[in-house]
């Protein structure tokens, strides 16, 4: 129970995206300002539309039928779904804006989990008609396992799921490679940016966008774990589908400990493992202070606050189930959603009491930041993070912070 309470937290950013993008990737352009949605576009993207538009071999290609898969815990009366589904209520201004650009747009829903858009061009004396099935899974593994099987035409996956589609967007999450919400906007608005076009697709995946889910920070058990030295010989829970994590843990002395999203709080609290890291959104709704506290309520442990990486999660979808163009125009709506997800992280980070929070002394910090560059650089060597987008990583953190060190060195 305790670890649904925990994804119905944070998959709603995930989901909510999935089932948005859906909706605006068939048929919008130019918004009036936003409500729920910021569904302003570039010039670029509104005269792309207007091309698409135009070339009946696009209407060609529109799908009769569209799976999109996304995660919910209790289902589709989950609270995950229901924030989803609340973006339905922007409906009647797509239609609006489907208008402005001379598409006739009909959207009813034959059931809860299903919408059917329909679609008349005059101009080209064009019609279209998409079933879009939202297929509602409550364990990510069977849904990543199903997208890659093309049960699923479209998903919202973990970045470091998503990795396995797209090594270049995965490597985002590498250890320390974006250390705040101002890099991340930046990452995220610079991949949106249709140069990149050609990075977002990797064989029959195309990622259509990138979403924040939060910083990780590191968990103990033990406040006396303190320092990078004092983890040495230590168990330190780790995602099994993920081999950097399990790398890292070993490159330090540590005892990698295989976990998942429904093992990882039980195990911290029952004491299996002594450090784990995870955004603190995971603190409350998996209770993680019961693995802080001694019997007699004494707080022994603690959150660091120091966040190693910033967690993000991905949109994906098999490209030739849409029509080919569409995808950049989804990630700069998408990368414009940015604001709510950030304020959604913060409001549940404030929710932790100060007792729980352990400061790194600021003269610590330039040592750890030193120690996560080096071990991303020899993993990028290794082949686990891809070096165009360690490179970039690079560029911005440099842009926002041009006297660093590491702007003068040329070995990342």
């Amino acid at each position: 129970m305790k670890n649904n309470k925990f994804t119905r937290l944070i998959k709603p950013l995930v989901t909510s995206c999935v089932i948005a993008s859906s909706l605006i990737v068939m048929n919008v352009g130019h918004a009036a300002p936003a409500e729920k949605l910021d569904l302003t576009l570039s010039t670029y993207s509104q005269n792309k539309i207007k091309k698409l538009l135009n070339d009946p071999k696009v209407w060609d290609q529109i799908p009769k039928q569209v799976t999109l898969c996304v995660y919910s815990p209790s289902g589709e009366h989950g609270e995950a779904f229901e924030q989803a589904t609340s973006y339905l209520t922007e409906i009647p201004r797509i239609v609006r804006i489907a208008k402005q650009y001379g598409v006739n747009m009909n959207v009813t829903r034959p059931s809860n989990l299903q919408m059917n858009l329909s679609f008349d061009y005059p101009k080209l004396k064009k019609t279209a008609s998409t079933l879009v099935t939202l297929k509602v899974y409550t364990n990510e593994s069977v849904l990543t396992e199903d997208f890659r099987s093309k049960r699923c035409d479209g998903a919202g996956i973990s970045n470091l799921r998503a990795k396995q589609f797209n090594k270049f967007v995965g490597s985002i999450d590498a250890i320390g490679a974006v250390q705040t919400y101002k890099q991340l906007t930046a990452v995220i608005q610079t991949l949106a940016n249709p140069k990149f076009d050609d990075k977002m697709v990797n064989k029959d995946f195309e990622v259509v966008g990138v979403v924040p889910l939060g910083g990780a920070y590191i968990m103990v058990g033990d406040r006396n774990i303190n320092t990078l030295a004092k983890a040495a010989g230590k168990k330190i829970a780790v995602l099994q589908f993920d081999e950097t994590q399990k790398k890292l843990v070993q490159n330090v002395g540590a005892q990698p400990v295989a976990v998942d999203l429904l093992t990882v709080g039980p195990k911290f609290n029952n004491k299996e493992v002594d450090i784990m890291a995870a955004p603190a959104i995971l603190f409350e709704p998996m209770e993680l202070h019961r693995g802080m506290t001694d019997k007699s309520g004494k707080v022994v442990g603690g959150i660091i606050k120091f966040p190693v990486i910033q967690v993000t999660g991905t949109l994906i979808m098999h490209r030739n189930k849409f029509p080919a163009g569409m995808g950049s125009i989804a990630r700069e709506i998408i990368s414009k959603q940015l604001t709510p997800a950030f304020n959604f992280v913060d409001k549940l980070e404030g929710r932790i009491p100060d007792k729980y929070w352990m400061t790194l002394n600021e003269s610590d910090k330039p040592g750890y930041v030193r120690l996560m560059r080096e071990a991303r650089i020899q993993m990028t060597k290794e082949g686990y993070y891809d070096p165009d987008m360690m490179k970039l990583l690079k560029q911005i953190r440099c842009s926002q912070d041009p006297t660093n060190y590491e702007c003068a060195l040329k070995d990342e």
